[in-house]
């Protein structure tokens, strides 16, 4: 830790989409750096039965992912137990490339240990994701596949792409994410509503048996998210994701006035509207929490709420690359001090 926080004092100085460029290039140099990567993943991978889950017919060691936004073209895959990780997302991914929206786009909020972005989905686009994949699947950890649609694709158009992302992906991923709840692609969000939901499932299910989860935003009503994921699942969704990024400003002292807040701010909200999806949903479809969780304790929090499994951001850049073992090291300690031998004894014992 001692050793992240200076050299996280040189990448703070750093602006922060420089200093992520950094981290990539890091991360992917390490699969021909074989003594700093094993090394990395004999610190940080935990082996312990009690946390090993099946979840979608696959195995999951342990319960913590990398959330989508932070790999976004699949170029860090084999990176990941290296960092302790028992799964990860990519993307989110479009079916064009595009560049996202203008520069400056990522803000760190230091006080509040969070995030502001603005980055409109940058990426190379599908065919790259598809040619990325194809290098590493079938990898040892669950890979979950972020799809969305291009900015210039109008609303009534927005369901061919993700018909054509399902199509082509989905033969990769262990499981698939329907984004639609980024705040950074005008009009995104209108698509959360009920036809666009019922009308995107019904297609999609015709094109892959591979599981398909809806990511939600943190900023409806919880009624209005209980309403929603519920009709998502009648229709064929596999489970919910929640949640994105907030564009609630006032949660740190100096917003900016674009983008959407990750990190420590987001704890509370994103844990209402989980709690909330949850006491409908819980035993009813698969539970993934994500949004302001950097300890062992926050997601045990979630994981007793009703997630089956968690993912991390924001926290990872905060906290170094020792984040993901000291959360599973300290859920295995807190699995024991309640008296369960497993995770899944834990998953959803507040309910």
């Amino acid at each position: 830790m001692l050793k992240y926080n200076q050299l996280k004092s040189f990448l703070f100085k750093l602006d922060p989409e420089n200093a992520h460029h950094l981290a990539e290039l890091f991360l992917k140099s390490l699969d021909y750096l074989p003594f700093i990567n094993n090394k990395m993943s004999e610190e940080n991978f935990i082996i312990d039965d009690r946390l090993k889950q099946k979840i979608f017919d696959t195995t999951f060691l342990n319960p913590v992912g990398l959330a989508a936004g932070f790999d976004k073209n699949g170029s860090m895959i084999k990176s990941m137990p290296s960092l302790g990780f028992g799964y990860t997302e990519v993307g989110t991914i479009t079916p064009k490339p595009q560049d996202g929206n203008p520069k400056p786009r990522l803000f760190r909020h230091v006080e509040e240990k969070s995030l502001q972005n603005a980055m409109g989905f940058n990426n190379k686009g599908m065919l790259q994701m598809e040619r990325n994949l194809k290098k590493v699947i079938p990898f040892v950890l669950p890979v979950g596949v972020n799809i969305g649609k291009n900015k210039t694709t109008s609303d009534r158009d927005a369901i061919d792409d993700y018909l054509k992302l399902i199509k082509a992906l989905h033969s990769y991923s262990s499981y698939l994410v329907i984004n639609i709840s980024s705040p950074n692609t005008p009009g995104l969000r209108d698509l959360q509503n009920e036809n666009f939901i019922k009308h995107l499932f019904i297609e999609a299910k015709k094109l892959t048996n591979k599981p398909i989860l809806l990511k939600i935003a943190p900023d409806m009503q919880p009624n209005q998210a209980i309403d929603l994921c519920s009709l998502a699942v009648e229709y064929g969704a596999n489970g919910i994701i929640a949640t994105n990024t907030t564009i609630d400003y006032s949660l740190v002292k100096r917003p900016k006035s674009v983008g959407g807040i990750s990190g420590a701010v987001l704890k509370d909200k994103s844990f209402e509207i989980f709690d909330a999806i949850a006491k409908e949903l819980y035993k009813k479809t698969t539970l993934i929490s994500v949004g302001g969780i950097d300890s062992a304790d926050e997601a045990y929090k979630r994981i007793k709420a009703g997630a089956s499994l968690v993912q991390v951001y924001s926290a990872l850049i905060f906290e170094g690359p020792k984040l993901v073992h000291d959360i599973n090291v300290g859920l295995t300690k807190l699995l024991q001090q309640d008296g369960f031998k497993h995770i899944s004894e834990a998953i959803g014992a507040n309910r």
